[in-house]
């Protein structure tokens, strides 16, 4: 078992947060003393404090810049095909 501590700021990481659960892609934005501050994409970005010690159950990988313009061509990509334009 890991913890957020071992994340830096500015990295994109694919994480498990708890054991049988799905896989997170967040970013460290932000690092205090003791929290960090993170951004979670899923179906929306959630962003939230953590504590350094909060536990992350496995750190999957950390993304390179290639794969995180992969990732971010294809995110932004679909998410317009879930609006439509009303022609009025």
């Amino acid at each position: 078992m890991y913890s957020y501590a071992l994340l830096e700021p500015g990295y994109f990481y694919l994480v498990q947060e708890k054991e049988n659960e799905e896989l997170i892609l967040l970013q460290v934005k932000v690092v205090s003393d003791y929290c960090m501050y993170v951004e979670k994409y899923h179906e929306s970005i959630v962003q939230e404090w953590k504590r350094k010690t909060d536990p992350v159950f496995d750190i999957v990988e950390l993304l390179s810049d290639e794969k995180m313009k992969e990732w971010t061509n294809a995110y932004y990509s679909n998410e317009d095909a879930f609006y439509e334009e009303d022609d009025e």
